[in-house]
């Protein structure tokens, strides 16, 4: 299980709603929302962790 990181939530890398590659590395998102708001600006999300 993966972690969308906009909203925290556990998703399951086999059916994630979206997912996004940045600097190599595959994001899973809960819903495409998420998605989108991280693909505006990844970084502060990144620095979350």
């Amino acid at each position: 299980m993966a972690k969308d990181p906009v909203c925290g939530m556990t998703v399951d890398e086999k059916k994630p709603a979206a997912t996004y590659v940045y600097q190599g590395a595959t994001y899973y998102f809960c819903h495409p929302s998420c998605k989108a708001k991280f693909e505006k600006n990844p970084d502060p999300y990144l620095a979350k962790k």
